[in-house]
């Protein structure tokens, strides 16, 4: 039996060239097949139709059309974050050089837990690093930045830096607007229960956070959000940084969602006060149009870093490391890290700040856009003007039953895409618009398709 072609190697672009085409062709055939931003039918339907496309995963022998098959059932049963009636979660089209990019990093497959397995990867990750600290830090020369997975390993290893520099007792304070993943990470870095103060509105109040630091005995590590998952809401951060100060606590932000706005001259005021963070979250798969995954932890301090370092002779030997290699076991609390960096830094050295600007301006456009019509729509709700790019509404006079059934006939038709939130105890439809070519009448369609499931599920008819 012939050894199957590998990808990278003198024969690699040879034998990948072919296997493109079959992808591109199986990926359109799928979504032709799909005709919509999701899979009709729901998850019963959507699983049994992929079981019988697929067949036996594990055959006796090898078949040889197990790519086209597997990739079209794939797109075909895929939600399809490029259609503009995708627009439920912070999931982004990715740019099309990211994922050409991230093409490359899978063919060569280097591993940046040491030097020797990715001379240039290691180098292009602490290039790409220190400018995008610099974004978050522009008055720091020394600030740098971590690549994770997102924003909840980013989360994680911030309360693990604070742990780190202020003790296993440093508690966490943060709103009730902030993400799951805080106090999950207090949970397993074994920190003390974490104190959730109330967000009304939204947003993190700093006079009810001063409150709650006047009477907590330190040390105190305070989360804020600059972009709540539920609607996009910005905590007051030049306001907050201040409480912190006052009162001595560490202060990380969770920028995930909102820090693409730094790209953004327009935007870029939303975020004054990002820089008094400690620690700031950021993920470039959300506001920065890349492929999963592609998270940073932006740090003030680099002496922080230091808890991170580990040594293991086989990769980070001190001989080695006097010698000149790059000790790359304290970028990261993971071994083997695939090079994300690549499309990242793909994307900022193509695109530049004024093409990602572009982009975040054109997405928050949209969302305003959007807001808009909901507002003039008799039969709709609007929660509030949005702060990024995230618009909850509601159907007036619906219950909280029948704003979820709405979405779910939605899900179910594969006819559109939207989220669920209930910021203030109502159950609102949310649409996050994270797609720049998302135009005008795809706006209108959406909230005619939500006007017409509403309408079909309630009043038994469709309205013209």
């Amino acid at each position: 039996m012939s050894t199957p072609p590998l990808a990278s190697g003198p024969e690699g672009p040879r034998a990948l060239r072919p296997l493109l085409d079959t992808v591109l062709e199986a990926l359109d055939t799928g979504a032709r097949a799909r005709g919509g931003p999701l899979p009709t039918g729901g998850p019963g339907v959507v699983a049994a139709r992929l079981r019988e496309a697929v067949g036996e995963l594990l055959p006796d022998q090898g078949d040889p059309h197990a790519l086209p098959t597997l990739v079209r059932a794939f797109a075909e049963g895929a939600a399809d974050p490029a259609h503009p009636l995708c627009a439920a979660h912070l999931h982004c089209p990715p740019l099309a050089v990211a994922t050409a990019a991230d093409l490359a990093a899978s063919a060569l497959n280097p591993s940046l837990d040491s030097w020797d397995q990715a001379p240039a990867a290691s180098e292009l990750e602490a290039l790409a690093a220190g400018v995008l600290a610099r974004q978050i830090y522009p008055d720091s020369d020394t600030a740098d930045s971590l690549v994770t997975t997102g924003g909840t390993e980013s989360n994680q290893l911030a309360l693990l830096l604070a742990r780190e520099a202020h003790g296993g007792s440093v508690r966490l304070v943060c709103g009730t607007n902030a993400h799951h993943s805080l106090p999950r990470a207090a949970w397993l870095l074994g920190l003390p229960e974490p104190v959730v103060v109330p967000a009304l509105g939204g947003t993190l109040d700093p006079d009810t956070l001063d409150e709650t630091l006047t009477r907590l005995p330190g040390p105190l590590l305070v989360a804020a959000t600059a972009g709540t998952t539920d609607a996009g809401r910005i905590d007051p951060l030049p306001e907050i940084a201040a409480r912190c100060a006052a009162h001595g606590a560490r202060l990380h932000i969770d920028a995930a969602y909102g820090g693409g706005l730094l790209f953004s001259d327009r935007h870029r005021a939303r975020l004054t006060g990002l820089d008094a963070a400690h620690t700031v979250t950021l993920d470039l798969h959300k506001l920065g149009w890349q492929p999963v995954a592609a998270g940073l932890l932006a740090v003030r301090d680099p002496r922080d870093l230091a808890a991170l370092r580990q040594h293991a002779d086989y990769l980070n030997a001190d001989d080695d490391t006097e010698a000149g290699l790059p000790d790359l076991l304290g970028r990261s609390l993971r071994t083997t890290r695939r090079p994300d960096v690549l499309k990242i830094a793909v994307t900022l050295k193509s695109l530049g700040r004024a093409g990602l600007g572009a982009l975040v301006d054109q997405v928050c456009a949209h969302a305003r856009e959007f807001a808009a019509l909901v507002d003039a729509h008799p039969g709709f709700e609007l929660h509030a003007p949005p702060d990024i790019s995230t618009v909850l509404f509601r159907p007036k006079g619906a219950t909280d039953t029948t704003v979820a059934a709405v979405r779910r006939a939605l899900l179910t038709d594969g006819r559109a895409v939207l989220g669920r939130a209930r910021p203030d105890g109502r159950l609102w439809l949310k649409a996050t618009l994270l797609n720049p070519a998302t135009g005008p009448d795809d706006l209108a369609a959406l909230l005619h398709l939500a006007a017409t499931s509403r309408a079909t599920l309630v009043e038994g008819h469709t309205p013209r």
